[in-house]
């Protein structure tokens, strides 16, 4: 089961006012009016939890043309193996197209086509030369009211459909898929949430109503973008729990340290720092606390942007 499932400053950069606007800009994020799409509802916690924690070394170069194609090289080295993939992105009003070519000898295709309608967007994906994993997705945004349908470019395809109403942080909803081959439902989920400026609490049900699962985050200082969450997850079938614990600070406004904790004593940590605007690396650990003679997982992340 998985859950939950990156050059100095003084300290007085902390109090500057560009500083502090910016802290309290994040923190409005998926605050409007709407509650947003069901897979958004928990979505800062797992983000605490889950975001920049890496085991892999990965480098990757965006580039800009003056025409506004953007292309982006990617490499990750997963133990002995390297994969790599080059990427081209081209805008033009509401029409994105994203092209994706892997070391597979994969092209992966995926046009967006937004506001066809107010609040609405069609997104569709297509691989050559697996044209089995084609699939179209419908996206559609309201004050009060947040839906998603996917449904596969097959002839008996998998349609996936998910739904979130509410309002003011307020949010709850649920997703289903259905599988027209075989006629049975492969998933069922459901979740409600709150989100404020300060805090964001969650509880979900999933795996088809065996596991249920809550979290909960809240940010400490604003200032200095310090936050804890954790996340519980009990799984009825089994009677197991599965929970983790973490926090984020920035030491700095170009500087943030993470770490996580959970219940099979797996300790991992992360330091990431944006030495130009745009351009991170990341470095990220993990070692188990109840297995130290095993090596500890290392990861590192490298991302250029102009």
């Amino acid at each position: 089961m998985h859950f939950f499932g990156g050059c100095a400053f003084s300290s007085s950069s902390f109090r500057s006012a560009p500083r502090k606007v910016a802290a309290e800009a994040d923190l409005q994020i998926n605050m409007g009016k709407g509650p947003g799409l069901y897979s958004e509802i928990g979505k800062r916690t797992r983000d605490l939890l889950t975001r920049d924690y890496n085991s892999d070394h990965k480098f990757t170069v965006t580039t800009t043309t003056s025409t506004g194609l953007v292309f982006t090289s990617t490499g990750v080295k997963k133990g002995e193996h390297f994969l790599g993939d080059l990427s081209t992105q081209f805008k033009h009003n509401t029409l994105t197209v994203d092209v994706k070519a892997d070391t597979k000898s994969n092209i992966l295709s995926t046009i967006t086509v937004d506001e066809i309608a107010p609040g609405a967007k069609t997104i569709l994906h297509f691989t050559v030369p697996d044209q089995k994993t084609g699939k179209v997705e419908f996206q559609y945004l309201h004050d009060y009211a947040g839906i998603s349908t996917v449904v596969g470019l097959t002839a008996s395809p998998i349609v996936d459909f998910a739904a979130a109403i509410g309002s003011d942080g307020f949010a709850i909803g649920g997703e289903v898929a259905f599988n027209t081959a075989s006629g049975k439902f492969s998933k069922y989920n459901a979740g409600i949430g709150y989100t404020q400026p300060d805090f964001s609490a969650a509880v979900h049900i999933v795996d088809k109503g065996d596991i249920l699962r809550a979290s909960y985050s809240h940010t400490v200082s604003p200032l200095t973008r310090s936050s804890v969450g954790a996340e519980i997850a009990h799984k009825l079938s089994t009677n197991d729990n599965v929970f983790a614990i973490g926090g984020s600070h920035s030491l700095d406004p170009l500087t943030t340290v993470k770490g996580r904790l959970n219940n099979h004593g797996k300790l991992a940590a992360v330091i990431q720092h944006e030495w130009r605007p745009k351009s991170l690396v990341t470095l990220s650990g993990e070692v188990d606390t109840r297995a130290l003679e095993k090596s500890a997982k290392l990861g590192l992340a490298l991302v250029l942007k102009p």
